[in-house]
């Protein structure tokens, strides 16, 4: 795989960065990936450097239209995306107030080809961080918040798979706790991280070994700052993740060397 768009890979192309536009890239043969693990802007005013997040939520259904249509041509017969979301939109544009995201994108997934299977509730326990109440202590215009975000479980024709190694890494422990549609773990600290909306390493990871063998191919079109292939190479996963901004490539290259994830077999294109 040569292309000046490859930012970075490892020698055995285990573990590659691409830096392009996932609408258009065509580094990527179709039918080719195992699982889609992946958090796509949320159109809520977030501060990336080369994405537009405040878009009118029209436009940003018809985007995630694009993605997800060409997302259903990568994956296999039996290939899997774990979509994670908001559940809805209190957060933009004001004039467009709040919006059903998540039922939004579950439609338009489902009417561009993707299978529904499950929806798994995230906790992020984030609480703390709100500010807003709507009408303080009256019936007149209250808001209900949710503390929450999904992983919206998706597949393409069918949910059994057949193709992979077959060989599965995860614990009776881990595997109990995880088909429970409940998780609770904390977010990822922005700041730390150096991107606006980080997801932390336990959600790609929890994805990935209750959804795909080991070896198989993981993708993660819109890859912010490189968690998903941290997993991948934690879990002895070919990881490709696509990124538009090439400092976001950039932190992600240098997250998975910090992380200490791929030894010696890094080479940087």
């Amino acid at each position: 795989m040569e292309d000046s768009r490859i930012y970075f890979k490892t020698k055995d192309e285990s573990i590659v960065i691409i830096n392009d536009d996932f609408l258009t890239t065509n580094l990527i043969p179709e039918e080719s990936i195992d699982l889609i693990v992946t958090s796509p802007p949320y159109n809520v005013d977030i501060r990336y450097k080369s994405f537009k997040d405040n878009i009118p939520y029209e436009k940003y259904l018809e985007f995630t239209k694009k993605w997800l249509k060409k997302a259903l041509t990568l994956v296999k017969p039996d290939g899997r995306m774990c979509l994670n979301i908001p559940l809805d939109k209190s957060k933009g544009r004001k004039e467009e107030g709040f919006q059903s995201v998540y039922a939004d994108i579950v439609t338009i997934a489902k009417k561009v080809g993707w299978k529904y299977f499950s929806t798994i509730i995230w906790n992020e326990q984030n609480i703390s961080r709100r500010t807003a109440w709507g009408s303080w202590l009256s019936a007149s215009a209250p808001y209900v918040i949710a503390p929450v975000e999904v992983i919206v479980v998706l597949y393409k024709e069918r949910w059994k798979k057949t193709s992979g190694s077959g060989i599965s890494d995860i614990t009776r422990e881990e595997f109990i706790e995880w088909t429970n549609g409940v998780w609770t773990f904390s977010g990822e600290n922005r700041k730390k991280v150096g991107h606006p909306a980080p997801f932390p390493v336990e959600l790609p990871k929890r994805c990935i070994k209750l959804f795909s063998f080991v070896g198989d191919i993981i993708l993660d079109p819109f890859l912010g700052s490189g968690t998903t292939l941290i997993a991948c190479a934690m879990l002895n996963r070919k990881g490709i993740g696509v990124e538009i901004d090439r400092r976001y490539c950039e932190l992600a290259k240098n997250r998975l060397i910090e992380y200490g994830v791929l030894q010696k077999r890094l080479e940087v294109i």
